[in-house]
């Protein structure tokens, strides 16, 4: 009886130490995982908001025929920019990192805001010329044909020469995100420090990390007026190549 007893004991013992040593091996085989962000890691910052509230402000400057926020966002959609985030480790929660808003993207999205701002404008003109009494054509083609007849240049060129500006310049996006630096991680708080004299020193941000997505969530200071607080927590996706 007293050896099935102990034979029990032992058998539960053991159970208990392949537990605790399967357990152990997860923490560092794969929790550890959470801690290195080595890699590009890609992420959208979305400026279609600003994009129509500064389209609709300088249809009001000008007077021209009224147009809901929510028309406003028919016409602006998916206006993005990318941003990328890439960590390089050189301790066990720590390392180097090097952040920059690509000027081709950028590049891209400004084209395609005046694109969508140029549609608008013309769906505005045609109907102040309609509410005039104008009886021609207003189609696209026929109201495009008049704006480059009245301006020298298409809808688009006279939008971005003398329209509004719809989105922030690179150089402050650069200043606002981009730059290279030092990381530190500790308790799923990542600490970023900038270098040189950027806009931004230092970051610290809560991250999760849920295999191929990052999400950071920065932790401002009720008096900060960062730019686009509304895009955090942002979600950067790690190229596949490097996982």
């Amino acid at each position: 009886m007293r050896k099935a007893i102990k034979n029990t004991i032992f058998i539960l013992l053991l159970l208990t130490l392949s537990i605790s040593t399967a357990f152990l091996a997860y923490l560092h085989f794969f929790a550890e995982d959470d801690r290195d962000l080595s890699g590009e890691w890609n992420a959208s910052l979305d400026v279609t908001q600003q994009a129509a509230v500064e389209a609709l402000n300088w249809l009001q400057d000008i007077e021209a025929v009224s147009i809901s926020p929510e028309e406003m966002g028919v016409y602006m959609q998916d206006l993005t920019i990318q941003v990328n985030l890439t960590f390089e480790k050189t301790d066990r929660s720590a390392g180097t990192f090097h952040c920059d808003v690509v000027p081709e993207s950028y590049e891209a999205c400004r084209q395609k805001a005046y694109e969508a701002f140029a549609l608008v404008f013309q769906d505005m003109l045609a109907e102040r010329l309609r509410m005039a009494g104008y009886e021609g054509s207003m189609d696209r083609e026929a109201v495009e044909a008049l704006v480059t007849e009245t301006f020298g240049m298409s809808t688009i060129s006279y939008l971005m020469s003398y329209g509004p500006e719809l989105l922030p310049p690179l150089e402050e996006l650069q200043a606002q995100y981009g730059g290279n630096g030092t990381y530190e991680i500790a308790e799923n708080t990542l600490t970023r420090q900038f270098d040189g004299n950027g806009a931004v020193s230092t970051k610290v941000e809560s991250y999760v990390r849920k295999g191929l997505s990052l999400i950071l969530t920065e932790e401002i200071d009720a008096a900060s007026s960062r730019i686009f607080l509304e895009d955090y927590p942002m979600v950067f996706t790690l190229e596949e190549s490097q996982e």
